[in-house]
This record gives C-alpha cells, structure tokens and sequence, in this order.
C-alpha cells in the first residue's frame, strides 16, 4: 500500500521526473502538463509531515497522475484535444483534485488521453499515441491511455482517469496493472469535462488493489482503510458466457480459464450468468439512440465546439460525437426510461451472486498500424468495449486485475459486482489478487 513505501517522496519523484524526461521513454507522448516544480513543493511537504509523524493519510506523498479532462486551477482543461487550447482557465481545482491534494498526493501531471475520451484504443492524433509497454508497437488502450502508461512504465505510483465505457479498465488491461471504475454517485464528477453525464465514472489505477482503494476512499470522500481481504471459500461467481466465448483471443482464453482453475482451487463456485436476456435490451436501447447513449449527450456537450472547430476534431471521434445529431427528445427519453428500469433489473439478477467473472476484454492489444483503416479501428473498438461497456450502462461498480504469465501481452480478469457494492468488491478484489500471484 503507498503508505508502506520506504524511499522518500521527494526522491520517488525524481525517479518519476527522470523516466518522463527520458528521450528513449514515451514521457513525451504520456504527459500533456509535468507540475515539476509544484510537485517537489508537494513531495517535500510530505516528507516533513512523514519525519513528524503528521502524515494525512495513505496517499500522503503518493505520487499520481491525473487524465487532461480534470480542472486544474488556473489552466485550460483541454481534454486530449488541440480544440479547447484557447479555452477559458478554470477557476478552481476539481474536487477530485482537490480532495487527492487535501490527502498530501503529489500530482505530477496531466496524462494523454483519447480526444474528448471517446474509444477504448487510446490513439491521439494530436498529441501522439503513448506505446503499450509491453510491445510499443500497440496500442495502451484507452481513453485512459496516458494515465496507463505513466503507471506501467514508473512514471506516477496511482494515475487518475475516467471510466465511461471502460477507459480505465481497458487500459489497466492492455498494460498489466489494476484499474477500478466505482458506482458512479460515489464520486464527484464537477469539473471534468464530460463524455456522457450518464455513463461517466471516475476512478484509479494502480499496480496494487490497496492502492486503488486508498485513492478511490480519498475521491469519494471515505476515510480510508486498510482492506479487510475476503475470504474466497463459498463465493459465488457468475461466469457469462455470452461475454466470454464469442470473439475471444486464445491467449485471453488461455490465461482466463488459468486464472478460474487457481480461483476454483479456493472453493469458489463457478456457475453460468444468463445475462444474455439483459444484454439483449441493452443492445436495442443503444440502437435507438444510433451510438448508445454516449453519443446524442456528447453532441449536446461538443456541438457549438464542432460548429466553430469541427476541422481541428479527430475525425473518427466526430463522426461518432455526431451520431448524437440525429437522435431525437423523443427517443432519448425513451431510451433513459428504459435503462432506469434495466438498471433495477440487473441490479435484482445479480443479487445472486457475489461477483460476475469475464476477461476484461476478449483480445489483447492490437498493433497501432492494424487500425489504420476506419473500419478496422471501429470494428476493433466495438469489441474492446464490448465488455467493460455493460459496467457503465448498467451502474455497477467493476475492477480489472492483471492475469500473471498470461504470456508477452497482459491480460486482464475484471470482477463486477452490484451497484454500490463498492467495498466488497475490493475486498474480494484483493483476494483474487493474492490468489492469482
């Protein structure tokens, strides 16, 4: 957990400092804002409070990387985009900033990012794509993807991101470490700049569960605790088929049934989830509204900039903002209602279980140059959604954990648990990582 870290913080930045400015690193395409100087004011703060005993908590002296969508005082909120460099500053810090800076966290600065956050692959034709760390030739996954990749490759010790069709499991995914998008509610989501008011969350990522936890407690403003991990013996998890079998690659299918087998080792059960009924809906709600819901409320966000910009836009994320053009009241409406009562819905199935088990996403990470072609990068981003996606449309709470030797690209196992079943799935989170390794 960050508080049991032995070096100082200071000196942890530096660290952090030098792999970002390393010329053969990707420090340059990960970070959008290095705060070098605010950040060793913060560091050696902390490091005060540590020599007094003062210390605010376990994010004290944390270092952490926060997404380009969050207000930071003082600076234009450009979120991936060359489209809002111009834009008014912001007036004050988020209060997700300011809660992580009120529990000593040292923010580093403001990582890459999917313009506008909109795809799971994490290309920036703007700013440049940070490569994946495993193989640089792929991509890190997205929308997330510089907050990824400043945890993977040592940049920044917890990275802050937003989650609204699984922009910070994907990526967790794709780069090995652990990514946790909470119940939506549980945090605050003023001044981040928006993707879909219904689908947006904001959560961690890390290499550790306890570290997730520490700053998912801060941002909802919890107190934080030490994880009381669960005992697996007698839980029951869901396995559904529907989003495990169909278009899965065989090293995610290899280190998914891997990881069941040690899990089954601790007496878990493992029983079939038909979530296929729910799913089903799910999918006619999103065709109505010609993009999901993601789409007419992005629009209402982004029109008035793409009427004065729209050339400056990544054109694959226009094109998807502008789906939302032709959605009517009517048919918004009607697909919000609908989703209200899928929400109960899934709510009530999954009282059956203590968690649902499925790769976080069915392929491991593909090569930048594959998706290339429009129709190859969509076709690609669908499927990465695909599952993380249900998370977000049906309010859960979910978190990715890195499968060990699932071979030369990470593998991601996610775990999804009811609507403000938040704390327990981390407890049980934290079990299943002991378990994996």
């Amino acid at each position: 957990m960050t508080a049991e870290r032995s070096s100082s913080a200071r000196e942890r930045l530096e660290t952090c400092l030098a792999r970002i400015a390393d010329p053969g690193g990707e420090g340059n395409r990960t970070f959008l804002k290095v705060y070098t100087e605010s950040a060793r004011a913060a560091a050696d703060a902390a490091d005060a409070r540590s020599r007094t005993d003062t210390r605010l908590g376990p994010l004290d002296g944390a270092i952490v990387s926060i997404k380009d969508l969050f207000d930071v005082a003082g600076e234009p909120t450009t979120a991936g985009s060359v489209v809002r460099r111009n834009a008014p500053p912001a007036e004050r810090d988020c209060p997700v900033v300011q809660r992580l800076r009120a529990a000593g966290a040292v923010i580093i600065g403001k990582t890459n990012m999917t313009e506008f956050a909109y795809s799971g692959i994490g290309l920036n034709p703007h700013y440049g794509t940070p490569g994946n760390p495993a193989d640089r030739t792929r991509v890190p996954g997205g929308s997330t993807s510089g907050g990824a990749v400043s945890v993977a490759d040592g940049m920044a010790e917890i990275a802050i991101g937003s989650d609204t069709g699984g922009s910070v499991r994907i990526p967790a995914a794709f780069c090995g470490i652990v990514g946790f998008k909470p119940t939506q509610f549980r945090v605050p989501r003023e001044g981040v700049f928006p993707l879909s008011f219904t689908l947006d969350s904001i959560g961690p990522m890390a290499r550790t569960v306890a570290d997730c936890a520490a700053a998912d407690a801060i941002m909802a403003g919890e107190m934080p605790r030490a994880i009381d991990p669960a005992p697996l013996g007698g839980l029951r998890f869901g396995l559904p088929k529907i989003l495990i079998e169909p278009q899965t690659d065989a090293a995610v299918e290899a280190a998914f049934t891997r990881a069941l087998a040690r899990l089954t080792e601790k007496k878990v059960r493992l029983v079939d989830a038909d979530l296929e009924p729910l799913l089903t809906q799910m999918t006619k709600a999103n065709a109505v509204v010609k993009g999901g819901i993601a789409a007419p409320e992005a629009y209402a966000c982004h029109r008035g900039l793409i009427e004065q910009a729209g050339a400056q836009y990544d054109p694959r994320v226009r094109m998807r903002i502008e789906r939302g053009r032709e959605v009517s009241a009517a048919d918004y409406i009607e697909v919000m209602r609908l989703r209200a009562t899928l929400v109960t819905a899934m709510d009530d199935y999954l009282a059956d279980f203590d968690a649902l088990l499925m790769p976080t996403v069915p392929v491991v990470a593909p090569r930048i140059d594959d998706l290339k072609d429009d129709d190859a990068f969509f076709r690609v981003n669908a499927l990465v959604l695909r599952n993380t996606s249900v998370a977000n449309f049906f309010d859960l709470c979910a978190i990715s954990l890195p499968i060990p030797d699932a071979g030369p690209l990470p593998v991601g196992l996610m775990l999804v648990a009811r609507r403000g079943a938040d704390q327990r799935l981390l407890r049980i989170a934290a079990t299943v990582e002991a378990v994996l390794g």
